[in-house]
């Protein structure tokens, strides 16, 4: 799955061209490196979101092309 679509469906990022411009900026990587939005994403990846001062880090847990909103949170685990 893109990484783009992975944030939107995990409702991590609310829609797709946010999780769209946060890749270009450079505000999101993948496994330490930095991603594009087109990045195949799977089990066990570790991703990490910065949003000015705060960074949320979380590990892939399940990857499903749709998910209802109370499913969500059980796509990804977040890290300390």
């Amino acid at each position: 799955m893109r990484l783009d679509k992975f944030l939107k469906v995990s409702r991590l990022i609310k829609r797709r061209t946010v999780a769209n411009e946060a890749c270009d900026n450079g505000h999101v990587s993948v496994n330490g490196k930095p991603a594009k939005a087109s990045c195949d994403i799977k089990v066990g990846d570790t991703i990490e979101l910065r949003f000015g001062a705060k960074t949320l880090t979380v590990q892939v847990e399940s990857v499903s092309e749709y998910t209802s909103k109370a499913d969500a949170p059980a796509m990804y685990r977040q890290l300390p």
